[in-house]
């Protein structure tokens, strides 16, 4: 399916791994430009490298890297500026970067929860605020805002991370209802557990004395946590779906989230 992307111009945040690098590939692949930031320049620049090398064509001269912590409002307005003055606009915006806390309510100590929210809110809001302008110019932008299953089934075991995502989430329907005279559509993505480096790294952290492989280990997770398809969902799954949301295949959606959870969600 052609998801009309061809060089529009869409800005990824948190795009050296996971979620956010398979993102990337598929905006290229559709034909689109693509700025990537993170954290950690050098590891974008690693993790983005072999694109231009495998089948993609131009997308050297359609990528962007740049560093940039989406906490830092300033560095974020450089990261847009930037990203204007290589490609000229910017279409759509995927708020992607972040980290969840594994934390119960009793272990999570002041400064974490603040450090959660400044996190889950800024790094929305910091984006969105210097793209803005570009986004309503455009006449047709849009905003999708990857969240997690938690903004609506909290976890108790990321009791911090549980109360910022329901934040976000009620936030971005707001943000769809401000946003929609300037012909900004904004919608969410509701993660439920992909394979990315953050359950990687809890399986090598696992018991000497756990000989379980990744796959009965992970196995066992989606059971626990109830996913009715049994697995973990891998990071193409996801950035179909926020692609989808960001083209212009879906101008008339906005103010929305969609599942990508395996079925874990409980809720009606």
């Amino acid at each position: 399916m052609d998801l009309q992307l061809h060089n529009r111009v869409i800005v990824v945040t948190g795009g050296s791994s996971g979620v956010g690098r398979a993102l990337v590939e598929d905006l290229l692949l559709s034909g689109a430009r693509v700025a990537a930031c993170a954290r950690d320049l050098d590891r974008l620049r690693a993790s983005t490298a072999s694109l231009s090398d495998s089948g993609h064509g131009d997308a050297a001269d359609r990528l962007l890297v740049h560093g940039c912590d989406v906490r830092d409002a300033d560095a974020v307005a450089s990261f847009i500026e930037a990203t204007v003055d290589r490609f000229g606009a910017i279409d759509g915006l995927v708020n992607n970067a972040g980290q969840s806390l594994m934390k119960r309510f009793d272990e999570t100590a002041a400064d974490e929860w603040m450090s959660e929210f400044e996190l889950k809110f800024n790094g929305v809001l910091n984006p969105l605020t210097a793209a803005r302008p570009h986004l309503a110019a455009g006449g047709a932008g849009a905003v999708v805002n990857i969240n997690a299953v938690l903004a609506r089934q909290p976890e108790p075991r990321l009791a911090a991370t549980s109360a910022a995502r329901a934040g976000l989430l009620n936030l971005t329907k707001t943000l769809s209802v401000d946003l929609a005279p300037e012909g900004i559509r904004v919608n969410s993505v509701l993660l439920g557990l992909i394979d990315t480096g953050q359950w990687r790294r809890r399986y090598d952290q696992r018991p000497d004395d756990d000989q379980r492989s990744w796959e009965e280990w992970s196995g066992d997770l989606a059971a626990d946590r109830g996913i009715t398809l049994g697995r973990l969902g891998v990071a193409r799954e996801v950035s179909f779906v926020a692609a989808m949301l960001v083209s212009p295949r879906a101008s008339y959606v906005t103010g929305t989230s969609i599942d990508v959870s395996g079925g874990v969600g409980r809720y009606v």
